[in-house]
């Protein structure tokens, strides 16, 4: 793992890691300054020997050459016809992979689902148990009850379940934490079914949310520590695709007990349970990450790991010999693990750091600023309050679960052809003049059919915008951006800080809507898609076609050189291009690259 420190004579913010910037330069470093090739070999050696992996020898010193491309891959001495196919189809075929792999990834789409249906069972009961517990008035103490009870797995997640995920992800691995959560959900569900009064109900949420906060902390990083760079972001679109599925699958059981009576909210509680079976009963049948046994010093078994997860041995091998290579480059390697204490600071006192977790931090937080959470906690209390039955209410946000599962499946392609952030930046503002008109329907009589069908179908492009934008983007780039060393902290401190907020406005929404109107309410999130749009433009760098270790680079600029470009040359070049339709030059990129090896050398950077 990189050792990030600051270089004798930077200003703290110039400092960036130790380590080599990509797995590619690590591996042929040695070459471009002239030291014989036979040098990567000793480290080879060096693997095999220390990790009783002796018999893959050959293999491993194929990988090596083949990393470090100073020979073309079809004269690698020894390699194979399958090899030399599967290399060619990492660029041509790129979705061609393992079953294992679309296992692992479909095993982590099952805990997604869990998140979302315990999501939306309280958006159908919410329209009962108020008025069971005595707690269905308008007046503040209710609903702030209603609110708390509603936010309570926000809660729990930003202050524990998050948390929580990192001591059980550094003593059991990403496996035994996923199962953990996974036990903790399948009780407090039931749990909670079972209330007899809002204090038991409002506990039983509060552990439903840490289950929920263990698993949304661990399955992203699996994923993307499965996944190859080629495809990682594809794949990783499966949590919020399955997120959404589960939402939907969640209104579906509220509109399929609707006629249960007193019963009727019980069972919305209870059915989140379900998919928990499976994803229990399957997730130790995957393999483990190969980060986290590379970052144990388990190479071994991290390579046979790859071999389940890539289409060759040698693939699998190059990985590991890559990340073997890459560590070897850090000369003060703690010995020990640091605690969380310290790790937390270094979040924000390390530079590369710093600039991954504020990055994390834009996406997630304008993941909540865009309003989609409240929709999905509220849209039947806010299809009712537009003039719908409860059961076209209900019937209403089916469609709207429906909507928000379809419309991520072109996220699983443009996540990584268009990119993260040009996923968020192309969407944002649509989705802000489309919350902006659902507002103004409510301007139009109740009784007039263009006041429901204008209302419905504005929420539903909505749904459709966020979908493949801000629903999957900002879980998997925070997922990736942080390095090894800190990747379960950070991931957990960019699950903390969305539910976090969307406990705020789960909390707040229904004194804003009683304060503001509904109308006012869906203004003021069209003016904060505005905000979210201005975060992203700003702080948050691209990072598609990046393998995990490379994201150094990206992140070795700093954040006020990254944000003056945006506004500074980005920004007047693309109004003149796109708006006044003139034939101007594109400005030069930052080249990330250049200037961290500069850095590197011990070059004096330009201001």
């Amino acid at each position: 793992m990189p050792n990030y420190n600051t270089l004798p004579g930077q200003d703290y913010d110039d400092a960036v890691s130790e380590s080599t910037p990509s797995l590619t330069n690590a591996a042929t470093e040695d070459v471009q300054e002239g030291v014989p090739t036979h040098i990567q070999y000793h480290i080879v050696h060096d693997l095999v020997k220390q990790h009783g992996l002796l018999e893959y020898t050959d293999l491993f010193e194929r990988s090596a050459i083949s990393l470090q491309g100073d020979a073309p891959v079809d004269q690698i001495p020894g390699i194979t016809a399958a090899e030399l196919r599967a290399l060619e189809l990492e660029t041509g075929r790129k979705w061609r992979q393992p079953k294992t792999l679309y296992f692992t990834i479909l095993v982590c789409s099952i805990g997604a689902i869990e998140q979302g249906w315990a999501q939306a069972s309280m958006n159908g009961a919410n329209l009962y148990f108020p008025k069971e517990f005595g707690i269905e008035s308008q007046d503040f103490r209710d609903t702030l009850l209603v609110g708390l009870i509603n936010s309570a797995i926000y809660l729990s997640t930003a202050f524990l379940g998050a948390w929580l995920s990192e001591p059980l992800n550094y003593r059991f691995g990403r496996r035994g934490a996923v199962f953990t959560g996974a036990l903790l959900c399948l009780f407090s569900n039931v749990a909670s079914s079972l209330s007899r009064s809002w204090p038991q109900l409002l506990l039983f949420r509060v552990m439903v949310g840490i289950g929920l906060g263990i698993g949304a902390s661990t399955v992203s990083i699996f994923a993307a520590e499965c996944a190859p760079p080629s495809i990682r972001g594809g794949l990783a679109v499966s949590w919020q695709m399955w997120v959404a599925f589960g939402v939907f699958a969640g209104f579906l059981a509220n509109v399929a007990f609707f006629n249960f009576g007193e019963m009727t909210w019980r069972l919305q509680l209870v059915a989140p349970a379900l998919p928990v079976i499976p994803l229990a009963s399957l997730v130790f049948h995957c393999p483990e990450s190969p980060a986290w046994l590379m970052k144990k010093l388990r190479y071994a078994e991290a390579f046979g790991s790859l071999c389940r997860l890539r289409n060759t041995e040698l693939q699998a091998a190059r990985e590991v010999y890559a990340a073997y290579a890459l560590a070897r480059t850090s000369s003060n390697e703690p010995t020990s693990k640091p605690s969380i204490s310290r790790q937390f600071m270094e979040l924000y006192s390390i530079p590369r750091i710093r600039r991954a977790t504020l990055a994390s931090f834009s996406a997630m937080i304008s993941q909540q600023l865009c309003g989609i959470n409240i929709i999905s906690f509220y849209s039947s209390s806010i299809f009712l309050d537009a003039g719908f039955s409860m059961f076209g209410a209900l019937l209403a946000s089916v469609l709207f679960g429906l909507v928000n599962f379809l419309g991520a499946f072109p996220a699983i392609w443009s996540m990584d052809t268009l990119g993260r952030r040009s996923l968020l930046l192309l969407t944002l503002p649509i989705m802000a003049l489309t919350m902006f008109c659902a507002g103004m329907t409510f301007s139009i009589p109740a009784d007039n059919l263009a006041h429901f069908g204008l209302l419905a179908v504005l929420i539903y492009v909505f749904c459709a915008l966020y979908s493949p934008g801000m629903g999957p983007v900002p879980n998997s780039y925070s997922a990736e951006v942080f390095p090894l060393s800190h990747r379960e902290l950070g991931m957990a401190l960019a699950v903390a800080t969305t539910n976090f907020w969307a406990a705020v406005l789960s909390l707040t929404f229904p004194r804003l809507e009683t304060a503001l109107g509904t109308q006012g309410a869906f203004i003021l999130y069209a003016f904060l898609n505005l905000v979210a749009f201005v975060l992203v433009f700003l702080f948050v760098p691209e990072t598609r076609q990046r393998g995990l270790d490379e994201l150094d680079e990206v992140f070795s600029v700093r954040t006020r050189d990254f944000a003056r470009y945006q506004a500074v040359e980005y920004l007047p070049w693309w109004l003149r291009r796109y708006v006044l339709r003139q034939d101007v030059e594109e400005p030069k990129p930052l080249h990330h690259e250049v200037q961290y090896r500069s850095v590197l050398q011990g070059e004096q950077e330009e201001s």
